[in-house]
């Protein structure tokens, strides 16, 4: 037992019931059908709320404190790929001292507290999920990062900052959650300065995805599920997106295939679990963790619910493994995107 996982959802949500939180969010937003997936983008909020947080400790302590994939070169750490995967895209942007640049759904704060220390840029992280907000608040206190990290618990489809506040924004596998691409694109492109530059990291559905196949229907159903995901486009339904809010595409392509000869996205989850530095987000780690909160829900040091919360992120792993394996699906489909110098004002909002 580990400090960390005693600790599980305390707090989390509003009124303590974890085991009202899950069965509400599984029972709710689950299966194939057209009325669940309606249910997830007309109530996105609650959908993503609930999500994120019941499953942000598990997060956390399976794959540290930047929740997202990254490629990796042979002989290159877990951890050193995902800060490569943050650094590069802070470049990309253009990111640099005096600048102030907005992270759409920032998590607990992992890459934007490294995207600070890379680039010297400020950054401003939104989450829809309070929980988020105050853990990457006390982590950046502990960091000592004074004014050039900060956060707001806020919609990144509905932000409260005035039009041309930005110089550049980022999303890390966060706007495949948005129910509506065009209008959190358009609400990223008011609050843009022009010229300012957006990057994104998308979850999309390859070309070899078959809506015929049951196998892969089914792990879309369990990736959305799994994944606190609305839906799942396509890469040219993201870059039509984009377009029609208003941003010139620069750039826009599928990372996790640009380089063959690196180590598959989704081999820390598929993976034997013999690296310790990945140990828990492997198959092996995630039946240890699996078994140690079985054991605390059953001892009453973590709330009753959280085994369920474990056995919904267990399913998602696989999904994003098989769907790995069978290259339907991608989280890294990367489009880089430019605010013109003078355009009409346009947004989501």
């Amino acid at each position: 037992m580990t400090p960390r996982m005693s600790g599980f959802l305390r707090g989390a949500i509003d009124d303590g019931d974890v085991a009202s939180a899950i069965r509400e969010y599984e029972d709710r937003y689950g299966g194939q059908d057209p009325e669940a997936q309606e249910r997830r983008k007309s109530e996105y909020r609650n959908f993503a709320k609930l999500y994120f947080d019941l499953v942000t400790d598990f997060y956390e302590y399976g794959w540290d404190r930047s929740f997202h994939f990254a490629p990796r070169a042979r002989n290159e750490g877990f951890a050193a790929s995902l800060a490569r995967h943050e650094h590069r895209l802070a470049y990309k942007i253009g990111l640099g001292p005096g600048m102030v640049a907005l992270d759409l759904g920032c998590g607990i704060g992992g890459p934007l507290r490294r995207m600070v220390r890379f680039s010297g840029a400020r950054i401003v992280g939104v989450s829809i999920s309070g929980y988020q907000i105050a853990r990457a608040r006390t982590l950046t206190e502990a960091a000592d990062l004074g004014p050039l990290a900060d956060y707001v618990e806020c919609d990144f489809m509905e932000m409260d900052f005035p039009d041309e506040s930005f110089d550049a924004a980022f999303a890390i596998e966060t706007t495949c959650c948005a129910p509506d691409k065009f209008a959190a694109f358009g609400e990223t492109f008011r609050v843009l300065k022009p010229g300012a530059r957006l990057g994104v990291y998308e979850y999309c559905l390859t070309d070899r995805f078959d809506p015929q196949d049951p196998e892969h229907l089914r792990l879309k159903a369990d990736l959305e599920l799994g994944g606190g995901l609305p839906d799942i486009a396509y890469p040219h339904e993201v870059d039509h997106a984009l377009r029609e809010a208003g941003f010139e595409l620069l750039e826009a392509k599928d990372v996790a295939v640009e380089d063959p000869s690196c180590i598959p996205w989704y081999e820390p989850l598929s993976g034997s679990g013999l690296s310790l530095a990945n140990f828990r987000s492997s198959r092996a780690g995630r039946v240890v963790t699996h078994c140690l909160v079985w054991t605390l829900e059953r001892l009453g040091i973590i709330p009753r619910g959280a085994l369920r919360v474990s056995g919904l992120l267990n399913m998602a792993a696989a999904a994003f493994a098989r769907a790995g394996q069978l290259g339907i699906f991608t989280p890294m489909y990367f489009v880089l995107a430019r605010k013109p110098d003078s355009s009409p004002m346009r947004g989501g909002s």
